[in-house]
């Protein structure tokens, strides 16, 4: 009886400790129960959640793990969140997947098929009076200018670049006041079209499909940049010592399967939005990181 007893209590208690577990903690040769991913918040990001909703429950039935999508408020948040291990996917701009690839020895693994070649728009308000041009707009010095956030490629880092590459300032130097920073694509063009702004950069991809909505006002575009790399989907290095061998390869495959004609595809797109995902490398990012490093952004 007393055997039983203490072999009664002793199973109790390893119960007890078991389901005490954090997934977090699981051992690398455990799978953990799971998967967690985000996105940088480059749109409203109030719908952020509901936006990668379709993704997650694609990626759960894909790789046969529960996923759960992990909203941040801002850019460095999502570089953070993979470098602390809270998420093992992000949907990164390129300067971001940079950065965060640098911290964890991770691996661009996606793409967007229109990503080897972005672009982002420098809009303006009527009232500064630029007009549209093939060329980079000169008439920009001295208005009021806002970029997007401040770890954005698309809505900085690269518009401030060509500033500088035309006109040998930098963004400080070159506007009437210190330049804004809106905090995502969305928020720039709302500003630039309410006036509180007479230029700022955007996204090109954002501005249009605002464009197509009707969802601009009065805001138009007065240049478009040359193209660059840009979003990306990115993994941390360790991502198969956690969740097992050659789970790298089935998340890579999984988003490559996406097909714009199936109508639940077509939504899991849409929320990135692109019509379909190809092979990314961090080669092919090596023109953001030496920009990003010329202008002190990151460091070796």
């Amino acid at each position: 009886m007393k055997t039983w007893f203490l072999a009664s209590i002793s199973l109790v208690l390893s119960l007890s400790l078991a389901s005490c577990v954090d997934e977090a903690n699981v051992g690398p040769n455990d799978t953990p129960k799971t998967f967690y991913f985000t996105a940088i918040p480059d749109k409203d990001i109030s719908h952020l959640r509901s936006r990668f909703a379709p993704m997650a429950a694609y990626l759960s039935e894909e790789l046969g793990i529960k996923v759960v999508f992990k909203p941040v408020t801002h850019y460095a948040l999502a570089v953070a969140a993979m470098t602390n291990k809270e998420v093992y996917l992000a949907w990164f701009g390129g300067l971001t997947g940079v950065q965060a690839r640098e911290r964890t020895d991770g691996e661009a693994i996606a793409q967007g098929e229109a990503d080897a070649a972005f672009y982002s728009y420098f809009i303006a308000h009527p009232s500064s009076g630029l007009k549209p041009s093939a060329e980079f707009p000169m008439g920009i010095v001295g208005k009021s200018f806002t970029f997007g956030d401040k770890s954005s490629t698309s809505g900085r880092l690269m518009p401030e670049a060509f500033i500088r590459e035309h006109l040998g300032k930098s963004p400080e130097e070159v506007f009437g006041r210190k330049p804004g920073f809106s905090g995502s694509h969305d928020l720039t063009i709302d500003a630039v079209a309410g006036g509180a702004f007479q230029v700022g950069a955007v996204n090109g991809k954002t501005w249009e499909t605002k464009e197509a909505a009707g969802k601009t006002g009065i805001a138009y575009v007065i240049w478009k940049t040359p193209s660059y790399a840009d979003y990306n989907w990115s993994v941390p290095g360790d991502i198969d010592v956690v969740y097992g061998a050659g789970f790298k390869a089935k998340l890579q495959h999984a988003l490559l399967a996406l097909d714009y004609s199936n109508p639940k595809h077509k939504k899991i797109l849409d929320a990135c939005p692109r019509k379909r995902f190809i092979k990314a490398a961090n080669s092919d990012y090596q023109g953001i990181r030496a920009t990003a490093q010329a202008l002190g952004v990151i460091r070796d």
